[in-house]
């Protein structure tokens, strides 16, 4: 199984890079007038200065900001007094810069102490971007500033190590989607999924970093139209798009009756067909069949996957029927006739269990597209607790309209010379796994209807393909 490339990783400042918690803890009880005890911890470890100057305001019944413009100069005094960096972690620096790997600093001290800091760790082209309390509207705990990082990185969080050191710095990279490696510096940390604790930096390289990020999961939803057959040589263009895509795992529809068994043993993958029309192909271990294996042309049909030792996943690939099909409707509503259609998808659901895919060709636009349309078929899945993983992905359906029907169909096959409207009726849902990434895919220049024999791409649908990422 493969994982998620490593695309950045995520420093804070205080007690990860440099030793300045325990300056920050001296600079609080020098203005707090006592010694601080575990007690307070949640309050002073990887705080904001205003968190904290709030915190002391009330116990003190001083003025709040009286308090931060006071800590900000007991801290900011220590830190010009000397500050240490903690070991390992300039060698892990400067071994990510050699491997072209990005970074970020991301912090809840001001601007001001950050930039100090940066300037003792040689100046802030160490790292691609610093984000401080100054440059997000909530800091840590919110995931605002590890997101801010990443938007201005240009990478996904998934992707992402985030290195801290306290609860509070944890739980803001958590919540933004990163994997975390935790090196406390004064309070206890516990390990948990996509955590890791360590004592201190000393021997962490980035091909460590690299061993703790999540596996990626690919999924693809391809309509084969016919298995492929109106196309020339179609059996060696589908292993081809395939192996471009590096997809884990297919949900097929309009399979012919044997696409699927043909696809397995070219490809030494997995495989479970239903009925003449419906299969599922994977290159891991299907552990478990769902849904009448008999099924007909249209219809649901599940396998389970174990993509890694004691992880498995559902799968399942429906193919809806197509009769009168919403957008042909030029006039009244064009969801008036999706009965058949939603039927055939809450038979679906109904067999679908928590954590799972659903692939398929609906044969029905998405209600996430059309504002003034609510169709009834996506909305049912939606209702479901399914998630539209291309919307996750591209939220704008002006911007990233997503159309899978079709590459080939620019015109109406009635020969009428009436366009075909385009739309996107092909989908990747899931429930309870994270969207990584999501495309349609089309290889070639397709040529349109009935001149196809000869292209590249052997099907009238785009396919869809979603990555997930997964932890173990």
């Amino acid at each position: 199984m493969t994982r998620l490339p490593l695309q950045a990783v995520l420093f804070d400042m205080d007690g990860t890079l440099v030793d300045t918690e325990r300056l920050w803890w001296e600079a609080v009880e020098q203005v707090a007038g006592r010694a601080l005890t575990e007690a307070d911890e949640g309050e002073v470890l990887g705080r904001a200065v205003e968190h904290t100057a709030d915190w002391l305001a009330t116990a003190m019944g001083a003025s709040a900001a009286d308090l931060a413009d006071t800590l900000h100069r007991e801290f900011a005094d220590r830190v010009r007094a000397g500050i240490v960096p903690r070991p390992g972690a300039l060698d892990l620096l400067d071994a990510l810069a050699r491997e072209g790997v990005p970074t970020a600093l991301v912090t809840a001290s001001p601007r001001a102490v950050a930039d100090t800091v940066l300037a003792a760790l040689g100046g802030a082209s160490r790292f691609a971007v610093s984000v401080t309390a100054d440059d997000t509207e909530h800091t840590k705990p919110a995931p605002d500033p590890y997101l801010a990082a990443c938007r201005v990185l240009g990478v996904d969080p998934s992707g992402c190590v985030a290195v801290e050191d306290t609860e509070t710095g944890v739980a803001s990279a958590e919540a933004a989607g990163c994997t975390v490696l935790a090196v406390p510096s004064l309070a206890p940390i516990e390990p948990a999924p996509g955590r890791t604790v360590l004592d201190s930096l000393e021997g962490v390289t980035p091909q460590l970093l690299r061993t703790l990020l999540p596996y990626r999961l690919r999924v693809m939803s391809w309509n084969l139209w016919y298995g492929g057959t109106k196309v020339h040589d179609h059996l060696a263009k589908q292993l081809k798009v395939i192996a471009e895509t590096g997809v884990d795992v297919v949900g097929l529809q309009e399979t012919y009756g044997t696409a699927a068994e043909e696809l397995a043993a070219a490809l030494g993958w997995y495989h479970h067909r239903a009925g003449e029309n419906l299969g599922v192909i994977s290159r891991y271990p299907i552990t478990a069949r769902f849904g009448d294996p008999d099924v007909g042309f249209y219809g649901a049909a599940g396998v389970r996957v174990r993509v890694h030792e004691g992880v498995e996943v559902d799968v399942w690939t429906v193919h809806l029927d197509y009769k009168q099909y919403g957008p042909y409707e030029i006039d009244g509503d064009p969801a008036a006739h999706e009965d058949v259609r939603l039927a055939q998808m809450r038979d679906a659901l109904s067999g679908i269990e928590e954590t799972a895919v659903l692939v398929g060709d609906f044969n029905s636009p998405s209600h996430l597209d059309w504002p003034d349309v609510d169709w009834p078929v996506t909305k049912a899945a939606e209702e479901a607790g399914l998630r539209d993983s291309y919307r996750e992905a591209h939220p704008d359906p002006a911007t990233h309209p997503g159309h899978t029907w079709s590459p080939i169909h620019s015109l109406h096959e009635d020969g009428s010379g009436r366009p075909e409207p385009q739309d996107r009726i092909d989908y990747v849902l899931h429930r309870g796994l994270r969207v990584v990434d999501s495309e349609t895919y089309v290889s070639g220049d397709p040529r349109p209807w009935p001149d196809v024999e000869h292209n590249d791409w052997p099907s009238d649908h785009a396919a869809v393909i979603t990555t997930f990422s997964l932890r173990v």
